[in-house]
């Protein structure tokens, strides 16, 4: 039987958003890692690249991390509106 390609699920909605700001900055994955390290996140250049690509979960004090380095408030990092399909959650609505 033929396999089927699943639409990747996201597990996280800020890193469109890293990695927007990432680049205006002129910063490579690595130099964004190292200036994480600076502030004293233990993070690699593939942790980046994985956050980056939907497929490592951010929490809550790496979101409020990456805001401080990248210079953004931390609300910048989450869309209007969040791709809630792709995150396993299908069609939520709020009244």
């Amino acid at each position: 039987m033929p396999r089927v390609a699943k639409t990747p699920v996201l597990k996280n909605v800020v890193g469109p958003a890293v990695r927007k700001r990432r680049a205006a900055l002129g910063w490579s994955q690595a130099r964004l890692a190292a200036e994480c390290q600076l502030v004293g996140w233990d993070i690699s250049r593939s942790i980046v690249a994985a956050i980056e690509g939907g497929v490592r979960w951010a929490g809550d004090f790496e979101c409020v991390l990456l805001a401080r380095v990248l210079r953004i408030p931390t609300e910048e990092l989450f869309p209007d509106r969040p791709p809630w399909p792709r995150l396993g959650l299908g069609d939520i609505r709020f009244r």
